[in-house]
Order: C-alpha cells, then structure tokens, then sequence
C-alpha cells in the first residue's frame, strides 16, 4: 500500500521507514540495506551538511550507482537543500559550468570519482566543499585550499532527528538540460511540483512493498526521480543497473525477479530487433513502463508477449512539467487504432494536469490537426536558472471564457489530438532531438563545434542509427583545414558522451533552402542515403 500524498519529495521514503523498517530498500551489486539502514546513513550525512559553518543551500552529487548517489540524494533533502546531480561520464568543463551557474555549495562525491575532483574544481574561485563520507583520504590533486571531510569526519556527527522544515515552495532539484545557446538551462523543480506528480503515480499505480523496481537512468536524467522515489514510496526495493546490466537487461529482469520496468525505448528496441524478446520469457514484470523518446508500436507488441502478466505504458513529460505528465496504456484493441506513423500514442494528461495544442500565436488547433503541445498544471515549473528571456519565450500566456489566466509551457513538440483527447506526437518543432532519451538541442552541439579549430560551418542533424529505431547523431562541417578526429577529441573534453556525433561528414559548401538557410533536410537525406561519405572517429 502507498503512503498519503506526499508534502515533500523524500515524505514517501520517511513514511516507508516508519512501516517497513526492515524491508530492503535498495540493492547495490550484491549488497542491500534496509529503509531503517538507508535512512540512519542519509541521517547521518545530512548532520554533517546541516553542521557546517554555512549551512549548504545547493549541494552537487557525483558519483554513479553508489551508496552516496542514493543515501546522497536522500541527505541533501534531508539537510533542507536541493540536490544538484552531476554526470561523472560528463567532461569535467561541463560539470564545473554546472557548478558555477548553480553556485553549489558543497560537492558529495563517492570514491569512483576521486580522480575527477582535482579538474572539476581546478580555476574555480571560490571552490565549493568537499564531503567525501566514504573514503578515507582526499584525493591528492586537489587545488590547494579546497576544504574536504572524509569519512572521520561524517561519522562523528550525532545523526539528524528530524529532517530540516521546509517550504514545499522550495527548489528539491536542479536540473540541466541542452540549450540553443550552447550552455545547458537549469530547470529547478519544486517539492511542490513533485508532490503534484507523486499523488498522481500513487493513485496511478498499485505499487507495494513486495514490488522490485529497476533504476535505469543517470540522476542526471530526471525520470530517475521515478524509479527511486516511487520504489520508496511504495516500501519497494530499487536495482539499480549498470552500463554493462543494460546490455542483456532482460537477463538482469529475470536473474532479480523484477517487477516494475522503466526504461527508454531504446533499451527494448535493441532487444527485439536482435530476437530475445520471446514470448513468456519476462514473467516476473507487472509494470513495463516507458519514456523518454518515440515508442514503436512492434516493441510495445513484442515487449508484452515476453512479459504478458504486465501493464505497458508510453510515459511522457520534459523536465520542466516534472518528469511526465501524459500517459497512455496499451490496449491492443484500441491502442493500434491511435498510432501515428507507427509510434505509440504518449496518451493523455495526469489529473489536474492539462494540455493544449497550440499554434505560434497561442490560439488552439484543431483536434485532428497539428500543432505544439502545450501544459499547464502544478506540474510546470516556474522558470528557468537566472533566465528570465528563456523562461518568457518558453511560455504562452491564455486567458480563458471565465476571466482565469493560465501560463502554458510550450514543449516544442508537434502533435495532434484525437477526438479521445489523446495525443500523437509527430516529431520536434525545433531543432531538438532526443537521443537514448536526452533532450539536446542541435545547435548547442553545433555552439561547441564552431569554437574548434578549422571549422567554419557546423550542422548537427539526428538520423537512424544501425539498430531500429535508435537515433543517433550526424556532425556536417566545412573549413579548409580541419582534422575530424582532432574536433572529435576536442569536443569530448566539453560535451556528454550522448551529445557527440556517431558520424562527421566533410563539405566544401552547404546546401541553402529557398529561403537562404541551411537545408537541414537535404543534409539530413545525403547522410542518410551514404551519399554523404561518413568519417568516425
């Protein structure tokens, strides 16, 4: 049975500590703890955090699949602050860019990223501190001056006995996603938002303390914030997986008799075009859900014969509506009836959730006819990090037959309403892709492709990659003295692994539309045709 509705992100958790103490609450590469174990840790480090000289308003996570990645998030909540995730697969320039715009206070980081610390923090001016509650030392190339605790220092602390009051007004996260402009926007999402999201997926789902969730997804990447506070919500377990789980992930299923799925497409894609996806071999699945980028309707089909005692899902939601916040459920009576070029319908809005589609100009279209998807609800974050230009563009302001005012966050995403009120997505409005469920924004790749040496023209377009149904991303450049694996090297000092181009294609001029613009169109069918010769690197 779930919790009540909670006030804050982590009252779920708290809840499930007072009902099922000693109930595994998570599972780490062989090793669990309990809700009274994960919640006696994060106690204890969000001390240390609430006993500093200056109590920490924005804390940065580094790590990957550690005790600190998950006790962490729990502490910083925990100590009153919002929890700020880096990416250590992330360029340390990318981070420390984080860093800066978030003005962290304090970086808790795990051993696994003892060697980043030294470059994330070098030429910072005011460097934030260091808590490194599991290791024993401080790495040896950090810039002179940073303060660090260790582990000594954590575990003299008395452990917290309440979790600092807050606000629900209060900022729980900070997100970064890609931007046009080059640099990542920052999304802060309120407790307020996430509780709005929590007692939708509460009263959604009949999620228990006997159900085995998966974790998927970097905590970069905020559908994570489901897989782990829903799990705990629940009094359920979280497996988190690896790089290498989510290579054979339905042996990782099986091998942990897991209940509830959560992935990108991408992940099942693969899958089934290389044939394991065999009918009845997934029984232990209840919920197989899905987000983050186009779902095939072949995959949904193929993924329910392997786990026919599942309900599948297509979930979806961009960061600033606070995960996801339309939903449809496969039904394969009426569900094919509703796919647009093959791809799943993403369904209908969560409860006092709405949407709208919406031309340029803000007036509704059509049902039947396409046009931007629009939302408006407790969901929808209220701006972007310090960006008040951004954050105005981002919305459409409508005032209704009553008199009311209601601000609607525009998606970028082009659809269309059926008369059900559901909504078929047709593709981006912009030139933002989504690749393994990450948002980017072409022209930030592009941003950083034109500050390399040689390069006078950079167009970033995402085409099919060799596995159906996988997008990949291809780089077009121009210039007379540029070395494609130098760019490549260069750009994977700065940008995340999913932003960089599979493929680099040469031109001495690009093509221009009609309307003098670069035809991303004709780019994009070149490459695709392999009348582009590709280089990779």
């Amino acid at each position: 049975m779930q919790a009540p509705a909670p006030l804050f992100l982590h009252s779920g958790f708290q809840a499930s500590v007072q009902r099922v103490p000693e109930k595994p609450a998570l599972s780490l590469r062989g090793q669990s703890w309990t809700y009274r174990e994960l919640d006696g840790i994060a106690r204890l480090w969000a001390s240390a955090l609430t006993g500093l000289e200056k109590r920490p308003r924005r804390v940065g996570i580094l790590g990957h699949r550690s005790i600190v990645t998950y006790a962490g998030f729990l502490a910083v909540l925990y100590a009153g602050a919002t929890v700020v995730p880096l990416n250590k697969k992330y360029p340390a320039a990318r981070n420390q860019d984080i860093l800066e715009r978030a003005e962290v206070d304090v970086v808790l980081a795990d051993p696994g990223s003892l060697a980043q610390l030294g470059p994330l923090l070098d030429g910072l001016a005011d460097a934030p501190l260091l808590v490194l509650p599991e290791s024993d030392e401080p790495p040896a190339n950090l810039p002179p001056g940073v303060r660090v605790l260790t582990r000594r220092d954590v575990e003299n602390r008395v452990p917290l006995a309440e979790p600092a009051a807050g606000d629900p007004k209060d900022t729980a996260y900070l997100l970064f996603t890609s931007g046009s402009t080059g640099r990542p926007k920052g999304v802060p999402i309120s407790h307020a938002n996430l509780a709005a999201f929590l007692s939708a997926n509460v009263e959604r789902y009949d999620f228990t303390e006997d159900d085995r969730f998966t974790n998927t997804f970097d905590q970069t990447f905020d559908p994570s914030v489901f897989d782990l506070f829903m799990a705990w919500g629940s009094g359920g377990c979280l497996f988190p997986m690896d790089t290498f789980d989510l290579m054979t992930p339905l042996d990782f299923v099986r091998g942990n008799d897991i209940t509830v799925w959560f992935a990108v497409p991408s992940v099942a894609v693969l899958q089934h075009s290389r044939g394991k996806l065999e009918p009845g071999s997934l029984p232990s699945l209840r919920w197989s859900l899905f987000c983050g980028e186009a779902l095939p309707a072949t995959t949904a089909q193929a993924w329910l014969e392997a786990a026919p005692g599942s309900l599948l899902e297509n979930l979806y939601g961009p960061t600033e509506a606070t995960i996801t916040c339309l939903v449809h459920r496969w039904d394969p009576r009426t569900s094919p009836a509703a796919l647009v070029n093959g791809i799943v319908s993403i369904g209908s809005p969560y409860p006092g959730m709405a949407a709208a589609v919406l031309a340029e100009d803000g007036r509704p279209v059509p049902d039947g006819e396409p046009g931007e998807l629009c939302l408006c609800g407790p969901q929808v974050f209220e701006g972007y990090l310090n960006a008040p230009e951004l954050t105005e563009n981002a919305f459409h302001t409508t005032v209704s037959e009553d008199g009311r005012t209601h601000r609607w966050y525009r998606t970028g995403d082009l659809v269309r309403r059926t008369a059900g009120g559901e909504h078929g997505y047709m593709g981006r409005l912009d030139t933002q892709v989504k690749v393994l469920g990450h948002r980017i924004e072409t022209g930030e790749v592009e941003a950083h492709l034109l500050r390399q040496k040689g390069v006078d023209q950079a167009i970033v377009v995402a085409v099919p990659g060799e596995e159906e149904g996988v997008t990949v991303l291809a780089g077009i450049l121009t210039g007379d003295d540029l070395d494609v694996y130098d760019v490549d090297d260069e750009l994977r000092r700065t940008l995340p692994p999913h932003m960089i181009p599979m493929t680099y294609h040469l031109l001495d001029t690009v093509p221009l539309n009609p309307n003098g613009k670069v035809d991303r169109t004709a780019l994009r069918r070149q490459v695709v045709s392999g009348e582009l010769a590709a280089l990779i690197p």
